[in-house]
């Protein structure tokens, strides 16, 4: 073999082996690429000691994070959202959720910011039912009222947690047994609820519960939205639109008189998006009960499942709240209540209507309504109910 011969045969070897090298290479740094994004589209959880009861309980804190920089932090008191951070129209993400900056806040002075409630979301009457003919009593928290599950609810208590996960969500899901009797309820009631958070911007909210003994059971999610993401401002520029074209009046004690009542030409007409504050202090007997809005919208669509609630709009920070749930109703509070009194997690207080309360459920007193939707849950039944918050911006 000549000289040129053997060059070009070596030439060959080394232009093969080259081009192999080279495309291990590539395939290395796809697999690195695809496996990065597969890691950075992945939804996150995250745990951490929030502290320790006055009971010596231990708090632990979790934070859900997707890919669109939605944040989710809930402990495990009260199964309560302490911060829910979702990006404005300019991509600047904020907190969107009224609530305090420690445990010790929560245990004290507190009005179910972002907690979850039970047995028995909103209000019972006088704090009695009757189920197959026995009369059952119940704490009086709401002046002659029973409300939110009494002097120690579910908003009280510390939840056991547990974390499941995929590439596509992460969920955080919450047990409680409720022994019978525990604030004059019936039967050895077993919760679970489950927030989800996945990357379309959704945080899912199960309920499930299974009794030993007939009962009553409403559950709901008692979060204060500020959409602003300043809570030192007002809600009452910030827009709303229910899915219902009636409600349901209460008395002076804030308790159902029985009826429905369409919302046509009233301040409780929000079928189309309408701004929170522009009917809020009308000449309207049901709004001088409530001191505003503080009453259950009737649904549309009842027993269908799953399906469009409510939206929420902020115009200054564009930031759109969406809810879907399977409840036949929705308490739409406009935070009434709050008096300048508690502090904020930034500094100053909570002013009246610095937060909304959009809290899907039964309507109240059901136990004692007959023509209510039941409430009654009743051994070797499963109590099921699912209600969905999807956050995204209107530019």
């Amino acid at each position: 073999m000549n000289y040129s011969k053997q060059c070009f045969y070596v030439f060959a070897i080394l232009a093969v082996s080259f081009l192999n090298i080279q495309c291990k290479s590539e395939k290395k740094k796809e697999v690195i690429e695809t496996n990065t994004e597969i890691a950075t589209n992945q939804v996150t959880i995250e745990k951490s000691d929030y502290g320790i009861t006055s009971e010596g309980e231990k708090v632990e804190k979790y934070i859900l994070k997707n890919a669109s920089g939605i944040e989710i932090d809930i402990i495990t008191y009260g199964g309560i959202i302490t911060a829910l951070k979702t990006p404005n129209k300019d991509g600047v993400s904020q907190d969107i959720v009224l609530g305090y900056n420690s445990l010790e806040e929560y245990t004290n002075s507190n009005p179910y910011f972002g907690a979850l409630i039970g047995r028995y979301g909103n209000r019972i009457a006088k704090g009695k039912f009757k189920l197959n003919g026995t009369e059952y009593t119940l704490a009086t928290n709401d002046g002659e009222n029973h409300l939110h599950g009494g002097l120690k609810g579910f908003d009280k208590v510390v939840w056991k947690a547990s974390e499941e996960k995929n590439d596509a969500s992460a969920s955080l899901k919450l047990s409680y047994l409720s022994k019978d009797m525990e604030e004059g309820y019936p039967g050895n009631l077993d919760v679970t609820v489950t927030y989800t958070l996945d990357n379309d911007n959704k945080l899912n909210v199960v309920y499930e519960a299974t009794t030993d003994k007939t009962t009553v059971v409403n559950l709901t999610q008692h979060s204060y939205f500020n959409l602003s993401g300043d809570s030192s401002t007002s809600i009452l520029d910030q827009e709303l639109k229910i899915n219902a074209d009636t409600y349901i009046p209460v008395n002076e004690t804030l308790i159902p008189n029985g009826e429905l009542a369409t919302v046509e030409n009233t301040p409780f007409d929000f079928t189309t998006m309408k701004v929170i504050g522009k009917d809020i202090e009308a000449d309207n007997d049901q709004l001088r009960k409530g001191l505003g809005f503080d009453h259950c919208w009737v649904l549309n669509e009842q027993n269908t499942g799953v399906r469009y609630a409510a939206t929420a709009y902020d115009p200054s920070s564009g930031r759109v709240l969406e809810i879907y749930t399977d409840e036949p109703g929705i308490q739409f509070y406009s935070g009434n209540f709050l008096d300048g009194t508690l502090p904020s997690k930034n500094g100053g207080t909570y002013a009246q209507r610095s937060g909304f309360c959009l809290e899907t459920q039964h309507y109240p007193d059901s136990p004692n309504q007959k023509d209510f939707p039941s409430t009654v849950l009743e051994p070797g039944k499963k109590y099921e109910s699912t209600t969905s918050f999807i956050f995204s911006v209107k530019k």
